[in-house]
């Protein structure tokens, strides 16, 4: 192991500005704090607070998700870069933990756990969680759900230009609706950046009510069935197969759900399902596009 390198955090926000403060003083009350924290907003409105340092604070292009993070990422200097939601909370020790695992130099990306914020209360739910504590070693045989989240996640920087940055088709507030956080984890694997999830760097998702669980589920399968077309296009070989080995799984959760009369669960696979359906179409008449 080298000595650990200096790690910055690239945040996208939009008209949170609440979850915002929320996320900085998580980072601010960190056992080692990032050497730089670049906040890309998309808000409508101009923000409520001055950043300070080590907080810069720049307007990100307009085109959603995978547009601002692209123009996060690209405003660091640090060489490895942590990616974290405006609505997340990072555990206090989560810069140091990546820090550490990338004082390996052949360390090319890591993810880790992300845990529901707080105690749960009738009616709310989590939206995205990764709760394994075994560190494990991820290549381009992992099957991209199971890469990481979009909201816990880092990079050495030279690989994240090798791939050309987040597809900007991807993701909410694009064409593509989701996805992006997957599609990014392929195309890193796939290029041959060394992987690892490591169950030290922790953060914390805050839940959402019924309704806004509901509405992520379309997305979700619209962008999973969009990247594995995209994929293929592209000339990755297993794409068919990481489709197939997706709509089995969902498929499976369905059944299971209605032997037991799960019903909201029975709803939430369905409507992922759907999205699939209607992702694959998008991912056959996108546009080729180049990476930003």
């Amino acid at each position: 192991m080298a000595d650990s390198p200096e790690v910055a955090v690239a945040i996208s926000t939009r008209d949170r500005p609440d979850a915002l403060a929320r996320c900085l003083a998580s980072l601010a009350a960190g056992r080692q704090q990032p050497a730089e924290i670049v906040v890309a907003d998309q808000s409508d409105s101009p923000p409520t607070q001055e950043p300070s340092a080590p907080i810069r604070r720049i307007r990100a292009r307009p085109g959603g998700l995978a547009t601002a993070q692209n123009d996060a990422v690209r405003a660091t200097t640090a060489p490895v870069v942590a990616v974290l939601d405006d609505d997340c909370v990072a555990d206090p020790g989560w810069i140091e933990a990546i820090a550490r695992q990338f004082g390996d130099p052949n360390l090319g990306y890591l993810s880790g756990p992300v845990l529901p914020l707080g105690p749960a209360e009738p009616g709310t739910h989590a939206v995205a969680t990764r709760t394994s504590m075994e560190r494990r070693e991820l290549d381009v045989r992992t099957l991209p759900w199971d890469a990481g989240s979009g909201n816990n996640f880092a990079f050495r920087r030279h690989w994240f230009d090798r791939i050309g940055g987040a597809d900007e088709r991807l993701g909410p507030g694009a064409p593509g609706k989701g996805g992006l956080d997957m599609d990014l984890f392929r195309r890193l694997l796939r290029a041959g950046a060394p992987g690892v999830y490591e169950p030290d760097a922790v953060v914390f998702h805050e839940r959402v009510s019924t309704e806004g669980r509901l509405a992520r589920r379309v997305p979700y399968g619209y962008g999973m069935g969009a990247c594995c077309v995209l994929w293929l296009r592209e000339g990755d070989t297993q794409a068919v197969a990481v489709l197939g080995r997706w709509v089995a799984m969902r498929s499976n959760r369905l059944g299971r759900s209605l032997a037991r009369r799960r019903w909201l669960a029975v709803r939430e696979e369905a409507l992922v399902l759907a999205g699939t359906a209607r992702g694959i179409g998008f991912g056959i008449r996108a546009p080729k596009a180049p990476r930003s």
